[in-house]
């Protein structure tokens, strides 16, 4: 089986790349529910297991099955490239009643009896209340959970944002979705996704938004949303080494060449990031960073450019060359 969408010129100058802290949220319950399917997470886990204990997921996880739907409504596009929870929120706020218990029926329908047990004629009965408890729910395990671990996460996905955005533009689509997931293709126009079914049309102006996830894995395909809403949520690169309690450590000769933190960052560099993501990983001040990226930018070690609002930093062969000891 496979899902095949195919895109106009007009979407494909659409396509764009989103960091949500929703999807997060929703990828670190469904973690939750399953964690023996997520062993990269297993720090994560045993850091959260009280907190978690403490929280009633059971109407997340009724509405969420692995394989199947669930309500349209609790996935909103993000409308920036960086959202917060309360925007993305706000969006879910917004459904109307009537529109909120269609797709809560059909979810439930999914599960023998939910529509008739307790809960489930409680959620169709009122579905406004229903969608703020849900909302408040997020709300609960993004604070209790995820919010403490937000830079090391962020720090990830924006890293993961650089470097496909710069396959996009070194080769466009087709060199985008090679390497971006093994279910995913490109091909005259259309994108192809293994495992899932449906042909679509065109999706009508809205173009394609890109979102790479830490929790998300090592799915991409069952991320697709319904007809009409482009969403593909996509594993970040970079998972492997998230919850370590240190990255590479620079060389003593590094250290003496370049002083402490200037050789952690160079070496630290695996991928491309931000300023702001930096600053996190090495807990420093971002006008530190700033100097010292400067520095080693200057000096040929560093390159930089601009992804919409953002400077993006990265190693140049002299500094991969540096950080490898072929200089030292």
């Amino acid at each position: 089986m496979s899902f095949r969408m195919r895109f106009g010129a007009e979407e494909l100058l659409r396509c764009r790349f989103a960091i949500s802290p929703l999807r997060e949220t929703q990828g670190a319950i469904r973690t939750l529910s399953r964690p023996d399917r997520h062993g990269y997470h297993l720090p994560w886990l045993r850091q959260v297991r009280g907190a978690a204990a403490r929280l009633d997921l059971a109407p997340m996880w009724l509405l969420s099955p692995d394989n199947g739907y669930s309500p349209d409504f609790l996935h909103p596009v993000p409308h920036t490239p960086l959202a917060t929870l309360e925007e993305e929120l706000d969006l879910i706020r917004a459904t109307p009643p009537e529109e909120a218990r269609a797709q809560l029926a059909q979810a439930l329908a999914q599960t023998p009896g939910a529509q008739r047990n307790r809960r489930g004629r409680a959620m169709l009965a009122d579905p406004a209340g229903t969608v703020r408890e849900l909302a408040g729910l997020y709300e609960h395990v993004w604070r209790d959970l995820l919010a403490p671990h937000w830079p090391r996460l962020r720090a990830v996905l924006e890293a993961d944002v650089a470097f496909h955005a710069r396959r996009l533009a070194d080769g466009g689509m087709q060199r985008l979705f090679t390497g971006l997931h093994p279910k995913l293709t490109w091909s005259e126009g259309a994108l192809t996704a293994t495992g899932s079914s449906g042909v679509y049309p065109e999706p009508a102006g809205q173009g394609l938004v890109l979102v790479p996830s830490v929790f998300f894995w090592p799915e991409a395909g069952s991320a697709f949303d319904p007809p009409g809403r482009p969403i593909v949520v996509y594993p970040a690169r970079g998972i492997g080494g998230l919850w370590g309690e240190s990255g590479p450590t620079a060389s003593d000769a590094m250290v003496r060449l370049l002083g402490a933190n200037r050789a952690a960052i160079l070496t630290g560099l695996d991928a491309p990031a931000t300023t702001t993501a930096l600053a996190h990983r090495h807990a420093l001040a971002l006008s530190s960073v700033s100097a010292h990226l400067a520095v080693l930018r200057d000096a040929g070690l560093l390159a930089s450019r601009r992804y919409g609002h953002q400077v993006i930093y990265e190693r140049t062969p002299l500094g991969v060359a540096l950080t490898a000891g072929g200089l030292l």
